[in-house]
C-alpha cells in the first residue's frame, strides 16, 4: 500500500493552522501541528480533524508539543517566529528568530532528513540562510513563501482596479519579502493583454506601491496580529506543487547559483516547484530599471544575513 503524505506544520499560530485547514480541504496530506504552547496545537488538531466528516476529506492531524510525531514528514512549513514588538529592532528581532529557526531546524534535521521546507517566518529571506546553514540540505530542498503572498496580492489589486476576474491576472513579483519587492509590470497580464495597455502608469505605480506595502496595511487594519489567510494559501499552493509534482512556476525565496548574477543568497525568484523541489529558476529578461530595482532588494537582503552572523564552519 502506498504511504500517505504527511506534512508538518511548525507554529499553530494564525498561519500555521489555517495552512493546515487548507492542506485538509484540499485533502493533500496528513498534518502534524506543533507548538510549544501545552494543549494548544493538540485543541486546534483535534477541532481541525472534526471538520472532515463534513469536508469528506481522509486526512489525519495531529496536534504536538515535540516531534516524533513529525518523523519522515515529506514537507515540513516552518512558521514559528515572533512578529516586530513597538521597542524592538531589527536586530533584536532577527537574533531572537534565528534562535527559535535554528532549533527547530534542529529537529527537523533529525526527524525529517529527506524533506522538503518551506520558510515563512520573518524576516523570511534571512530566515531562509538560517535554515539551510542548520539544516545542511541541497538547496533544492530548502525556500521561502514569499513572492506566491506577494505576487496574489498584486493580482487581487490589479483585478479590483479593473474589475476583472483574478484568474485572467498573470504576473509574478520577485525580490526581498518587504518594502524592497520587485513587481514585474512589463511580465504582467490580462488574459493574455499587456497590463501597460490597461492601465496608465500612475495607477500601475499605485498598485505596485500598494503591493509592497500589503503586509502593513492589514496590520494597520487588524490592529493587533497580521494576515495569514493569503500566506497560508501562498504556502498550500508551494506544498501542493511539490506532493502533486505540478512543476508549477511560483515566485520563491530560493538560493541563487549565479540566476540573474547573485550567488549564495536567498531571493525571490521564479521556480519550478516539482518532486525534485526546486527543480530549476527561471530566469526572465529584465530592463535596465526592473535589474536595478532587484539589485537593491538584494542588497537589503544581504545587509540581514550580514547581521545574522553565520557560522558556516
Amino acid at each position: 500500500m502506498p504511504r500517505r503524505n504527511k506534512v508538518t506544520v511548525v507554529g499553530a499560530g494564525n498561519v500555521g493552522a489555517t495552512t493546515a485547514h487548507w492542506i485538509v480541504a484540499k485533502e493533500l496530506a496528513d498534518v502534524v501541528l506543533v507548538d510549544i504552547v501545552e494543549g494548544m496545537p493538540q485543541g486546534k488538531a483535534l477541532d481541525l480533524y472534526q471538520s472532515t466528516p463534513v469536508e469528506d476529506s481522509d486526512c489525519k492531524v495531529i496536534g504536538t508539543n515535540g516531534y516524533d510525531e513529525t518523523a519522515n514528514s515529506d514537507v515540513v512549513v516552518i512558521t514559528s517566529g515572533v512578529p516586530r514588538k513597538p521597542g524592538m529592532s531589527r536586530d533584536d528581532l532577527l537574533e531572537t528568530n534565528k534562535k527559535i529557526v535554528s532549533a527547530v531546524c534542529e529537529q527537523v534535521r533529525k526527524s525529517s532528513p529527506n524533506a522538503f521546507v518551506i520558510m515563512v517566518a520573518n524576516p523570511l529571506d534571512a530566515m531562509c540562510h538560517v535554515a539551510a546553514n542548520v539544516l545542511g540540505f541541497p538547496r533544492q530542498r530548502v525556500c521561502g513563501m514569499a513572492g506566491v503572498l506577494d505576487t496574489a496580492r498584486y493580482k487581487t489589486f490589479i483585478a479590483m482596479e479593473l474589475g476583472v476576474s483574478v484568474e485572467d491576472i498573470h504576473g509574478i513579483v520577485l525580490g526581498g519579502h518587504g518594502d524592497t519587492m520587485v513587481p514585474l509590470p512589463n511580465h504582467t497580464s490580462v488574459a493574455g493583454i499587456p497590463l501597460r495597455e490597461l492601465m496608465s502608469p500612475e495607477r500601475i505605480k499605485a498598485i505596485i506601491d500598494r503591493t509592497a506595502k500589503g503586509g502593513a496595511e492589514i496590520v494597520g487594519l487588524l490592529k493587533t496580529g497580521s494576515a495569514y489567510y493569503a500566506p497560508s494559501a501562498g504556502t498550500v499552493a508551494m506544498v501542493e506543487s511539490y506532493l502533486k509534482d505540478k512543476k508549477r512556476v511560483l515566485p520563491c525565496a530560493a538560493l541563487t547559483a549565479g540566476e540573474f548574477g547573485y550567488k549564495d543568497l536567498f531571493l525571490g525568484v521564479p521556480c519550478v516547484i516539482g518532486a525534485g523541489g526546486i527543480e530549476k529558476i527561471v530566469e526572465v529578461k529584465l530592463d535596465e530599471q526592473e535589474k536595478k530595482l532587484l539589485d537593491h532588494s538584494a542588497g537589503a537582503v544581504k545587509e540581514l544575513v550580514t547581521a545574522l552572523k553565520l557560522d558556516r564552519g
